[in-house]
């Protein structure tokens, strides 16, 4: 969670925090605490002043700032938002923190601040504990912090509830934990939460990522590509398509290499990071060259079938059963 999650009470409060980073539940998390480390210098409810990034000047921050705190020890002026600041009034903070007031904390939340900007060095001179990182966790990392989520509510999930809760409410922490919260209440017993009880429990909110159609496609997973595709409504054919087309040469590179007998280079020929191949080898497995060739040539005819006048998603639709039909050969 960062600085702002292990510091201890003892520890000096800097006079800036910037908490940024797209995973809204670690920003919460961590405001929390940092109110409640100003709680024990006073009444921090009265000597709090919050702005929004969008429609805050820089002078009214400021002004807010070097105010003295009353029946405490040290302010609080809270700026969400802070990447959506105007420049000027952003150059008005950087000025500030040349000489930041000694009995204010100056609290910045964003979703992104790029590192080269001048209000995040300005931020960041003021120690190593005063930008704290609030990066999302990877997709296929979510149902392993899902379950660990699960444990603050007093449950446990299984691997699969983990994964289905995913699948149906998406990547916010926030809605995931929502929910996690629900599933406590109604859940009975001490046994873990299992995957069927989820799905009966837990509405679907999120569309399906297009790449995870694409995933089911390179398995030659009729079934689950096909339940992807109906709840994929705002990616187009055309796209998909593309996309699986992608795949297709990835897999022939990996096929390849497979027959040379050095599979762990895929990720070096196709100059991507590992865990972005990770499954590539298993999928290449599924199919010979010859089909995954053929497949090429599906798309091409595909792709002029759609341009003259075929229904896109019809032609679409033939194209992807028709090459995960094939039978797979090692």
């Amino acid at each position: 969670m960062g600085a702002m999650a292990t510091a201890k009470k003892t520890d000096t409060l800097l006079p800036v925090y910037l908490v940024v980073g797209e995973d809204e539940l670690k920003r919460r998390t961590v405001m929390e605490r940092l109110h409640r480390r100003l709680e024990a210098s006073g009444d921090i409810a009265f000597n709090t002043d919050r702005f929004a990034g969008d429609a805050a000047t820089g002078d009214d921050v400021v002004a807010a700032c070097n105010t003295v705190p009353f029946a405490s020890d040290v302010r609080l002026v809270q700026v969400d938002d802070a990447d959506k600041l105007k420049k000027a009034d952003s150059e008005a903070l950087v000025a500030y923190l040349d000489n930041p007031c000694e009995t204010t904390v100056l609290a910045l939340t964003a979703v992104k601040l790029a590192k080269n900007t001048r209000l995040y060095k300005a931020v960041a001179k003021h120690g190593k504990s005063a930008v704290i990182d609030c990066a999302p966790v990877k997709r296929y990392e979510l149902p392993r912090t899902v379950r660990a989520m699960a444990v603050t509510h007093g449950i446990a999930l299984t691997e699969g509830a983990a994964r289905a809760l995913v699948e149906q409410v998406g990547e916010s922490t926030v809605a995931l934990d929502n929910e996690l919260r629900k599933l406590a209440v109604a859940h009975r017993g001490n046994d873990p939460v299992t995957e069927h009880e989820v799905l009966g429990l837990v509405a679907r909110t999120a569309e399906v990522k297009p790449w995870d159609f694409v995933d089911a496609f390179s398995a030659r997973n009729s079934e689950k590509a096909l339940w992807c595709l109906g709840r994929m409504e705002s990616v187009s054919p055309h796209a998909l398509l593309a996309m699986c087309t992608t795949r297709i040469r990835e897999l022939l590179c990996a096929r390849a290499l497979l027959e040379r007998g050095t599979p762990n280079e895929l990720a070096r020929v196709l100059k991507v990071p590992d865990w972005r191949v990770k499954n590539h080898a298993g999928w290449a497995r599924g199919y010979t060259a010859a089909e995954l060739r053929a497949a090429l040539k599906g798309a091409c005819r595909t792709e002029r079938a759609m341009k003259s006048g075929s229904d896109p998603h019809e032609a679409f639709l033939l194209w992807a059963l028709d090459t995960m039909k094939r039978p797979g050969r090692l």
